[in-house]
């Protein structure tokens, strides 16, 4: 699986969350090398960070996350109230750069861990859902970045809880048109840059994991905890949980 983080709080450099802890966001992926004899994620990784500037910033490269200097320096060097890093295992799309998370659409941010089984069956079904300005946006070749347009398409800027509950329905009813049996498995995070919004749902209720640690000043989100520490907490799977000012709102998905 792919693995990602997503900070906000007091500004931190972000080599503080994807270097330093005893299991960071590279130590992750070190493991997955050693462990695994097929992939691992060494498909790409991306950087996206909210500063004073009206947009965010963004990185990405197709290097291994852990063999990459300029990301190291990067990290070193850039401050953020704001952030999300992505270490990626393609699920069969193209290693490129414009396929690396997080995808970012004017002020939105969007990374995913997951999968629309039968893809191919359901692309053409799901592109053809977009408007035309929406499609003219797609740059690559996922799942992951047509998820995000449904989203934008479906109202995300409006409201994001219906927006996320009907592209997850459209994208489960194209499955079920194409008999597809594999599930949609999905754990993601959306900011427009103020606020966060989690998803962790799969058809087959066993979706990716999320961990959340959260205190006044700071949430932290990530596929796996960063260290030991007791204060992680597994988000609930067939939830949305809403983030904003470090406080903490989960609604259930409702998909039909």
């Amino acid at each position: 699986m792919s693995r990602w983080l997503a900070y906000h709080g007091d500004s931190i450099y972000l080599d503080e969350l994807i270097y330093q802890p005893e299991h960071s966001l590279i130590q992750q992926s070190l493991e997955s090398n050693k462990k695994r004899i097929i992939r691992a994620n060494g498909d790409g990784f991306g950087l996206g960070w909210y500063s004073h500037r009206a947009l965010p910033g963004y990185y990405h490269d197709i290097l291994p996350a852990w063999g990459d200097e300029n990301l190291r320096s990067l990290a070193h060097h850039i401050s953020s109230h704001r952030f999300m890093a992505h270490i990626r295992q393609s699920t069969g799309s193209q290693v490129s750069r414009v396929n690396c998370h997080p995808f970012v659409l004017d002020n939105w941010m969007f990374l995913h861990n997951g999968q629309i089984s039968g893809f191919d069956q359901v692309k053409f079904t799901l592109v053809r859902q977009l408007t035309e300005e929406l499609f003219l946006k797609r740059v690559g070749t996922t799942d992951s970045e047509l998820i995000f347009l449904m989203m934008i398409k479906n109202g995300l800027r409006i409201d994001p809880i219906a927006a996320i509950n009907q592209t997850l329905y459209e994208i489960e009813q194209a499955m079920e048109d194409k008999s597809i049996t594999g599930p949609l498995k999905t754990s993601l995070c959306i900011s427009d840059g103020e606020q966060f919004w989690v998803v962790r749902y799969s058809s087959d209720h066993q979706p990716p994991p999320v961990f959340i640690q959260c205190s006044a000043h700071k949430t932290i989100l990530a596929s796996e905890p960063l260290d030991h520490s007791d204060s992680w907490q597994k988000i609930p799977r067939q939830t949305i949980t809403h983030i904003v000012n470090n406080h903490c709102t989960q609604y259930d998905l409702i998909i039909d």
